[in-house]
């Protein structure tokens, strides 16, 4: 039996986070969606998306199949319930599927009508959380880092804290193997701090949880990070940030502030960007949604929402509520606009798009990967459509 994680019906009301990647792949709290599924139920985890997508991950494996629903906050509750679920069987609330078992084959699923599979055997179930919009990434971003630590810390111990560093409350602070932490101030008396395999926190650094630093990324020397915020893998990240979630791959490595944003992989802040996460009026932030075609209020407070392999130009001031979408070079005089679309030249020109694939792959080079043909075939859709 294996987890085919599926995105719902509304996944494009996380564009653009969810415009190069499944659901299952975005990254909330310590762990993206798919690895929080392989941490609860110890399974194989398989993903099912948009056509234009599903070759960025691996090919399902048919058989005894249990979906469930990518935007659901799985728990160890939730997981017994779907676990206990018979054949041909669903868990649904007022969304609709919550999760279900069949045998039937993957090319026959269909989200928009996912209860078919199940219409004679569906079992109520309640309090179940989905994501449904890119802000709650990081209004939930507190909860799932408690959460979320809880779980990978779950066993195990963690390395010493070196003597240099000046620590509050070592109890809440788990350091991984291989991480490098020294001269840094850590203070998790507001919320747990978690440092990754491999991670570097440079000298000067002051954190304060809930935190947590992905495998492999860097603090750099003299941050400033408030919770809750997660910086995911291979990031580089310094200045001031609080309540951001930055999914990985990204640098952020220069002074600047950032709060109550997401953040894409493969973006990059030039030095001196900062973002404004409140009105000057103190009124809620509305902010732009791609699935409901309108904006839709966030809050009081919310930054900036980026999409995957965008780059903001030295110095850029973004304003209060803004979507960048996928692959932009956005730099511009003044307030950047609130609302940019996907592969962008500025503020208004059309970025080439052998241009665009050219500019990723130096970027990746950075860090020593290269871009897919997968990927190019993504891009290429988003481009075009």
């Amino acid at each position: 039996m294996v987890i085919v994680l599926f995105d719902n019906k509304f996944r494009k009301n996380l564009q653009p986070l969810s415009s190069t990647k499944a659901i299952a792949a975005l990254r909330l709290g310590i762990f993206t969606f798919q690895e929080r599924a392989a941490l609860l139920t110890r399974k194989d985890i398989f993903v099912y998306t948009e056509e234009y997508l599903q070759g960025l991950y691996q090919p399902i494996k048919e058989g005894d199949n249990i979906w469930i629903d990518a935007s659901v906050i799985l728990t160890e509750e939730i997981w017994d319930k779907i676990a206990a679920l018979e054949l041909n069987s669903a868990l649904v609330d007022e969304t609709g599927l919550v999760a279900g078992r069949s045998l039937n084959q993957s090319s026959a699923f269909d989200a928009s009508n996912a209860l078919d599979w199940f219409a004679n055997n569906t079992l109520p179930v309640t309090n179940v959380k989905r994501l449904q919009f890119p802000h709650e990434v990081f209004l939930w971003n507190d909860e799932m880092l408690r959460n979320d630590f809880e779980l990978v810390t779950k066993g195990k111990t963690s390395e010493p804290i070196s003597h240099t560093n000046q620590v509050i409350q070592h109890s809440n602070i788990f350091i991984d193997k291989g991480a490098v932490v020294e001269f840094a101030t850590l203070n998790s008396t507001a919320g747990p701090i978690y440092i990754g395999k491999k991670a570097v926190v440079q000298e000067g650094s002051f954190i304060r949880g809930p935190f947590s630093l992905g495998e492999n990324a860097m603090l750099k020397m003299g941050s400033k990070i408030y919770g809750a915020t997660t910086i995911g893998p291979n990031c580089v990240c310094g200045g001031e940030i609080k309540n951001v979630v930055i999914q990985g791959n990204t640098n952020k490595g220069h002074e600047g502030y950032l709060g109550d944003s997401v953040i894409g992989e493969w973006c990059n802040l030039g030095a001196g960007t900062s973002n404004s996460n409140v009105k000057n009026t103190g009124g809620n932030v509305d902010l732009w949604n791609e699935g409901k075609n309108a904006y839709i209020n966030a809050g009081q407070k919310c930054g900036v929402i980026m999409g995957d392999y965008t780059r903001v130009a030295i110095n850029s001031s973004i304003n209060t509520g803004s979507v960048f979408g996928v692959s932009s070079n956005v730099f511009g005089n003044g307030l950047l606009p609130k609302k940019l679309g996907n592969f962008i030249w500025g503020t208004t020109e059309k970025y080439i798009f052998e241009k665009a694939l050219h500019d990723i792959q130096n970027w990746k080079t950075m860090k020593h990967q290269l871009l897919s043909t997968a990927e190019v075939e993504m891009l290429k859709h988003i481009f075009e459509n």
